[in-house]
């Protein structure tokens, strides 16, 4: 520790020869002094916005901080023949599961379901990324407010309709054709108009490795891309308007403004948001997936479509532990991607989350 000296607070009079405190010092000493009752002051004044902070921190305490207790599963053995059954009374382990993972025998069907996890983030990352910027830019040339706002209200809400009905449109329009029992949907028959094989319409799209990838990605974009492009548009409108007068007295076009003025306005908010996305890259939910192929699929596009989440709840059933362990790798090589895709951006563009 410092060792402090009375010459780092108190100024010395060499008239008097004696020590004393400057202003600032006691208005820090008082300031210190009563910290804990300012602090409690302060929380009293605003109570309210405090009060209205305990539903989020119960969200997070409840869903987020009291489940990591059962992540010591993916280092423990489970105890089936203990009628308590819970995390505490398993056997320790150390790493296997992790080992297993990579190298047991059920270590195919892990990088198998890894490999579709980081295919499918990927290809809605590359192409999910940029339309909520685009769509952003786009309501900004919209002149009329009245039809901005309808636009935006058509684009937005699809985010506010549950999985479960985006999933039934999806096969509704994708319905197969089953003789003598339902038409097929009415995209089947376009697919199918347009020279998609009649064998796979019959099947059902969906149910296809060869397009079952490419309408998760379609049908994914059209539910967040309008919502997400709240962000961006917020930043395209703080853009000032000198910096278009500039551009235009220049002689830039409306391109030319776009890419020289509104671009680089909000790279910051573009890096932020990537960074954000990269760190989610692998969290591929299940439940779409699910209400997609059908839990009990077995055949189909499960080879393209199954990912580390439906894996794991698969596998909690039978083996809890190496479910848990593949999620806790997942979520780690997500946090390492945040790390680097971080560093990297600080790197490039001095911007960065912290």
């Amino acid at each position: 520790m410092f060792k402090l000296k009375c010459d780092d607070f108190l100024i010395f009079d060499e008239a008097t020869g004696a020590y004393y405190m400057s202003d600032e010092q006691k208005v820090r000493d008082e300031t210190e002094r009563n910290r804990w009752k300012n602090t409690g002051w302060t929380i009293l004044k605003d109570w309210r916005l405090y009060i209205l902070l305990v539903p989020m921190v119960l969200v997070y305490f409840l869903w987020k901080y009291l489940p990591m207790y059962e992540l010591m599963g993916c280092f423990k053995n489970p105890d089936f023949g203990d009628s308590t059954n819970t995390v505490a009374s398993y056997t320790w382990t150390g790493l296997r599961f992790f080992e297993d993972l990579f190298t047991g025998p059920l270590s195919s069907q892990f990088w198998r379901a890894f490999r579709n996890t980081f295919t499918t983030a990927f290809y809605g990352l590359l192409f999910g990324f940029p339309m909520p910027i685009i769509l952003a830019l786009f309501f900004n040339e919209v002149r009329s407010n009245v039809a901005r706002s309808i636009m935006q209200v058509c684009v937005y809400l699809p985010k506010f309709l549950s999985t479960v009905i985006v999933t039934s449109l999806v096969l509704v329009l994708f319905r197969p054709y089953v003789q003598d029992v339902q038409e097929a949907g009415i995209l089947s028959k376009v697919f199918e108009a347009f020279g998609a094989d009649s064998e796979l319409v019959k099947d059902g799209l969906v149910h296809t490795t060869k397009y079952y990838r490419a309408l998760y990605i379609i049908t994914d974009l059209w539910e967040h891309a309008g919502y997400d492009s709240i962000v961006f548009f917020a930043a395209v409108i703080a853009v000032s308007p000198t910096s278009y007068e500039a551009a235009q007295i220049d002689g830039a076009g409306k391109m030319a403004q776009m890419r020289f003025v509104v671009i680089p306005s909000i790279l910051s908010t573009v890096v932020i948001m990537l960074i954000m996305k990269i760190g989610s890259l692998l969290s591929v939910g299940y439940e779409k997936i699910y209400l997609l192929i059908g839990e009990s699929s077995s055949g189909g596009n499960r080879e393209v479509a199954d990912t580390v989440s439906t894996l794991a709840n698969s596998w909690l059933g039978t083996n809890k532990s190496m479910g848990i362990a593949a999620e806790m790798l997942n979520n780690l090589i997500g946090m390492i991607l945040v790390i680097g895709a971080n560093k990297i951006a600080r790197t490039a563009s001095d911007v960065s989350l912290y």
